[in-house]
């Protein structure tokens, strides 16, 4: 029979398995790390790319879709239509997004909850302050439109809409329609008077002077206003238009 392995010789031979073993491992961790490395520079490059604001589904199915909780999903889709500038890897202007596709969206979320006033502030606010004319003027629009179904919750709105008609589309006609419509139909308490005498100080702008004074004689006999403050400046401004009309 052979003579038995001392015990040096033993030890000896453990210790080269286990040096050899972590060599053998790391060797191994070496070539799937070359091999995943290559891998990934053979796959062709995938660019990021914008994908278009889908089309908003009819307010039927997203009345089924509310489960009974229209407000809840108003709110839900107010958040993925405005979010949706933001998609995985790219950042979308609002400029470049289709401004129609947005609308008939806000127009969904308004449906849900007409009460709400988060559609028609992005509207006038956020995507109609973009520097596109044409895209601002039909935010502004949608705003117009939906004023007359709500104007004494809904005519802030129509105000900033005005404004932004007169001081950055510089388009008076536009800006006084809107502030017309507000002195016609916004004639709830919670009116400020400011909202309802916008239209005079467009009318200056117009150098519609005799509209001016027509208009204020019209708030000053109608009632609607009752502040001491605000009649008296009214008053002051109509003196100060028929001595302007006298020279």
């Amino acid at each position: 029979m052979p003579a038995a392995l001392s015990p040096a010789p033993r030890h000896a031979a453990a210790n080269a398995v286990s040096r050899r073993a972590p060599r053998a491992v790391l060797l191994a961790v070496l070539l799937t790390l070359t091999a995943q490395l290559l891998w990934q520079a053979s796959r062709p490059i995938v660019h990021a790319r914008a994908q278009d604001l889908p089309p908003a589904p009819a307010l039927a199915t997203l009345q089924l879709a509310a489960l009974g909780d229209p407000v809840a999903l108003s709110k839900a889709t107010m958040l993925y239509v405005q979010g949706f500038d933001e998609q995985a890897g790219i950042s979308i202007a609002w400029r470049d997004m289709d401004y129609r596709t947005i609308i008939v969206w806000l127009q969904r979320v308004l449906d849900l909850d007409p009460r709400g006033q988060y559609p028609l502030l992005a509207a006038s606010e956020v995507y109609g302050g973009v520097t596109d004319p044409a895209h601002a003027r039909l935010m502004l629009d949608f705003v117009y439109a939906r004023f007359a179904e709500d104007p004494n919750h809904r005519w802030p709105w129509l105000a900033h809409a005005a404004l932004v008609a007169r001081h950055r589309l510089h388009d008076l006609p536009l800006a006084r329609r809107y502030a017309a419509a507000i002195r016609q139909q916004a004639t709830g308490a919670n009116v400020p008077p400011w909202a309802r005498e916008l239209e005079i100080f467009i009318a200056e702008d117009m150098n519609e002077l005799d509209s001016a004074r027509a208009l204020i004689g019209g708030l000053l006999r109608s009632g609607q206003i009752t502040d001491p403050h605000e009649l008296q400046f009214l008053s002051d401004r109509l003196d100060q238009l028929n001595a302007g009309h006298k020279r």
